[in-house]
């Protein structure tokens, strides 16, 4: 051991966070994140945002601020502080109490109003634990619970950049996209970009150039030996199941490039036809390979020729006579020689004009196509021809559709400006008209999973449209490099590149849309997000349980709840009577993962932090988000402690304290205080914090093992801690825990009160005595495994509670445990009360609360499970099991517990029986026969060993787990080894 003391601030050079505010919007990530959801228990009743009218509203404001004329009927006539209306502004200040403001809901609701919902209405709105609710108090409340039921009630835009991925196309040669497919086979996913041009590029899925080749020209054309084609794309499309993508130009031909494989060539020109193709589509039918697929084109005099290939496996069209340079070359008027490997159609005047967008629904064997025409802008059209066409009549036309079969929806947009929502078989007007737009709608798009659509106008702006609502979600303007103000922006005929479910392996939806010769590239969200509410009972009941991961878990004695924070950025309530779940937060910070959180010191608000460095207060009766709190930097945040002011210190990668005032705090953005003297203390990550207020210090431990003492009234390092490792390597601190009955006894406040957690070995620590070490011990049961979380019955301080890696729990008694001045640290261990295996995982929270004079021990683990036990080990039930609990019927648990250790000495009789030997677990054992922390030379016929941490074997185990319950994951520093 050594104890290192330091008197002053590190010199080291740290980026102020002003300089940090001036870098960036500190406030970015909040405006980025999924929006969170809470669900609320039915049982709870009514929100009074709901419950309220605003003619009841008025009512109440009158009660709160009004003086009341001589002759009408007032609401507060009874009120016992009536005498002070005169003053408006000391009544403001002053509130009501709950007995006032029982009053006067019962005038303004009505006499059978429950008295235990007043009581949550008041408690909601007096977060602050005054006592009195004040109207300006009372209206924030209001206005929070307004604003959030808003937002869930309102869908989220399923784009997840806010600017998307941007990237130039250097071989268009400043010619537009004229649009862009995505080939799947052979895998990865590439996509394929034809320019107005001709010019073929392939790009890898990180957007970046594989290969670009041109279109061959007409070979009567060929000077110096090249055929340059000389003409305008008009369109291309992907043939899946023959691994071709097709091009239709303006040179009245198709070419056929083969994309089987890398080495992307032409291979068949198609040439001839007597009306230049405008339009694409291709279907296969993936369940029955053998139907054969059809091409589709729609021609400039309103046509579409249908194309059905009868042997795609051996090809497309006949194979040449003889062997040629370049592609295959067919006369489209010659086309009936290839009669036994192609079949065409040609059905002429559906439009008046070019056709600018073709579809094919194979369920109701429609052909859709589009024109700008007024008199018949979209065609449905049997391919039998045996059903009266459905036609759609729209002013100006339309530039661009989408169908979807499932939702039986239409879209269409075009040169009015407007998105058009249509049903099926309705053609005289449509559902919804989605104005915004200020410019040529391009295209459109229809996303199912979520119910939205997708918009794009010819001024780059791409918008989100709820199709429920009708709403517009988001606006988004592209930044294009090539977009010049005051000029038009040329664009392909098909900016979208739209790929949703079902999808490549390890490939998230997304949407490419092409500017010119730029392509833009956004992702999009799976499923519809953004929800929230109040569940109906049978909802309720039967909720998702715990499944995943826990981080972090906490008892709040003021309102008898358990708390639980969960790897998937989620939050639950639960009662500690029943182990009913009160409360649900979803995504709290957005996608990101939730790793701490405390309470305030009135046990009303949580704070929770998560691993993007965000901070936010909730209000714990109803879910409401009060407060986000300034991120210092994009790191995360580890541990969170909350003072008796209710000044939040937070700490975590940024290697600093970080202190944010709550209780004073009236805006949803709280700044940061970045006061405390800890720049360049830590040179490490932070892991750990915890307080003491009888001493008035905090404890910060890291990640190089190193415990810093801070003194609250300077706000700098008051003592450096510190022990030893062994070969040279210095675990990190995992958890820390004052003893507070020993730091408010004069007579033992000098002894060991601190206690911390350094793989696996306990150490107690003096902060202001002459001592500084009283005594370690090794706490698992396993060589190599690490204590996670550390909990006492404070403030009696008579055990002490110990979780590992392992899952399994200690209980030791600790009365009178390092409290003797010696001169070498105390390296038995205290008596080992009870141990058990409390879950699969490691134990990543721990706890030992008092409810009905009986201590309990609450346990979160990394498995995903949260239980609740007695001293003894009797578990009273987990939470989220089916069938609640009574936890002041002890006869019950105590009973099932019995009935697990018969069965658990059934089993070892039959595994004894067969010759194998089964070793049980001895709930009582003396501080002797367990101790460690001594050399194994010294120790060899005891259990267990104190671990020898090896340079390599650690650094290993470091970056194959995760932080606090996952251990630590690989995105750790490299200096932490």
């Amino acid at each position: 051991m050594k104890n290192l003391t330091r008197s002053s601030d590190s010199e080291a050079q740290v980026i102020s966070m002003d300089t940090l505010r001036n870098q960036k919007n500190p406030w970015v990530l909040y405006e980025t994140e999924v929006p969170h959801s809470r669900f609320c228990d039915p049982g709870c009743g009514v929100s009074p945002a709901e419950k309220l009218s605003p003619e009841q509203l008025k009512l109440l404001r009158d009660a709160f601020t009004v003086t009341p004329r001589a002759g009408e009927q007032q609401i507060q006539e009874d009120r016992p502080s009536a005498r002070r209306r005169n003053n408006r502004g000391r009544n403001e200040e002053q509130g009501m109490k709950f007995e006032e403001f029982l009053q006067v809901l019962r005038r303004v609701i009505g006499p059978d109003i429950e008295d235990t919902w007043v009581e949550r209405f008041f408690n909601e709105v007096d977060i602050s634990c005054t006592g009195r609710v004040r109207w300006q108090q009372l209206c924030s409340y209001l206005l929070l619970e307004y604003t959030e039921r808003e937002r869930a009630s309102i869908p989220t835009a399923a784009l997840l950049d806010s600017q998307p991925q941007i990237t130039h196309c250097t071989h268009n040669k400043r010619e537009p996209t004229v649009r862009v497919v995505a080939v799947s086979h052979p895998p990865p996913l590439r996509y394929i970009s034809v320019s107005k041009g001709g010019q073929i590029t392939v790009w890898n899925s990180g957007l970046h150039i594989l290969k670009t080749v041109g279109l061959t020209g007409d070979p009567t054309e060929e000077v110096a030996n090249t055929r340059r084609f000389r003409g305008w794309t008009t369109d291309a499309v992907y043939m899946g199941n023959v691994h071709k993508v097709a091009i239709a130009t303006d040179s009245r031909d198709l070419h056929f490039l083969d994309v089987s494989t890398a080495n992307v060539f032409e291979d068949v020109h198609l040439f001839g036809f007597r009306s230049v193709p405008t339009a694409l589509c291709y279907w296969h039918d993936v369940q029955y390979p053998e139907r054969p697929p059809l091409l589709l084109l729609g021609d400039e005099k309103g046509g579409v020729h249908l194309m059905w290939f009868l042997n795609p496996s051996k090809g497309l069209f006949n194979n040449p006579p003889k062997k040629q340079s370049g592609p295959h070359r067919i006369f489209f008027p010659d086309l009936s020689e290839h009669s036994k490997m192609v079949s065409h159609r040609y059905i002429p005047n559906i439009h008046q004009v070019p056709i600018n967008r073709v579809m094919f629904e194979p369920s109701t064997s429609d052909i859709m196509t589009s024109s700008e025409s007024d008199t018949s802008s979209v065609v449905f059209l049997n391919v039998t021809l045996r059903r009266e066409p459905y036609v759609w009549k729209i002013n100006q036309g339309a530039k661009c559709f989408d169908y979807s079969a499932s939702l039986q929806l239409m879209v269409t947009g075009g040169c009015g400006r407007a998105v058009r929502l249509w049903t099926r078989f309705v053609t005289t007007r449509p559902v919804a008209t989605l104005l915004g737009h200020c410019a040529t709608i391009l295209d459109v798009a229809i996303y199912p999973p979520v119910g939205q659509i997708f918009s794009y106008s010819r001024d780059a702006e791409l918008r989100v449209w709820d199709i429920s609502t009708h709403l517009c979600l988001k606006t988004l303007r592209l930044q294009f490099p090539c977009l010049q103000p005051g000029r038009i922006t040329e664009h392909g005929n098909f900016p979208f590149l739209f790929l949703s479910p079902p999808l490549p392996v390890e490939t998230l939806p997304h949407l490419v849309v092409g500017c010119k010769d730029y392509l833009a590239r956004l992702y999009l969200a799976e499923t519809r997000r953004g929800r929230g509410g109040w569940l109906t009972s049978e909802q309720w009941e039967y909720g998702p349980e715990i499944s995943v991961a826990l981080s972090c878990a906490l008892y709040n004695p003021t309102l008898g709840q358990v708390v639980t924070g969960h790897a998937d950025s989620s939050v639950s309530l639960w009662d500690i009577e029943t182990g009913r779940r009160q409360l649900q937060i979803l995504n709290a910070h957005g996608e990101d993962e939730l790793l701490c959180m405390t309470l305030d010191s009135t046990h009303r608000r949580l704070i929770t932090g998560a691993r993007n460095g965000t901070i936010k207060v909730w209000n714990l009766l109803n879910g409401l988000n009060l407060h986000k709190l300034e991120p210092v930097s994009n790191s995360e945040v580890t541990m969170l402690t909350c003072l008796h002011d209710n000044k939040l210190l937070a700490v975590g990668w940024s290697q600093r304290i970080v202190q944010y005032d709550i209780g004073a705090a009236k805006d949803l953005y709280v700044r940061a205080d970045m006061s405390w003297k800890s720049g360049g203390v830590h040179k490490s990550d932070i892991l750990a914090v915890c307080q003491c207020p009888a001493l008035g210090v905090v404890a910060t431990a890291s990640h190089d093992g190193e415990v810093v003492i801070w003194r609250l009234e300077t706000q700098g390092p008051l003592l450096h801690l510190q022990r030893e490792g062994q070969a040279g390597v210095v675990p990190p601190v995992d958890s820390l825990l004052f003893l507070q009955h020993r730091a408010a006894n004069r007579k033992l406040r000098n002894r060991g009160i601190l206690v911390s957690s350094q793989a696996g070995c306990l150490c107690f620590w003096s902060v202001t005595g002459e001592t500084h070490t009283y005594g370690e011990f090794y706490a698992p049961e396993q060589p190599g495994a690490r204590v996670l979380s550390l909990c006492s019955d404070q403030p009696e301080n008579t055990i002490l509670v110990s979780g590992d890696t392992t899952g399994w729990l200690q209980i030791w008694g600790i009365s009178h445990y390092a409290l003797e001045v010696q001169h070498e640290s105390v390296k038995e261990r205290p008596t080992l009360l009870q141990r058990w295996k409390a879950h699969e995982r490691g134990v990543v929270s721990v706890e030992v609360l008092k409810v009905a004079d009986r201590l309990f021990v609450l346990t979160a683990s990394a498995d995903g499970s949260a239980g609740l036990w007695t001293r003894d080990g009797d578990q009273v039930g987990s939470f989220g099991q089916e069938v609640m609990w009574n936890i002041s019927d002890a006869a019950a648990y105590q009973r099932e517990m019995q009935n697990n250790l018969r069965e658990d000495m059934e089993e070892e009789g039959r595994t004894e029986s067969d010759g194998v030997g089964a070793s049980k677990v001895k709930p009582q054992q003396t501080s002797q026969e367990e101790a460690s922390c001594t050399s194994p030379a010294e120790n060899d016929h005891e259990q267990p060993q104190q671990p020898m941490y090896v340079f390599g074997d650690f650094c290993q185990t470091v970056a194959s787990s995760h932080r606090r319950g996952r251990l630590f994951d690989d995105t750790d520093h490299s200096n932490h080894c």
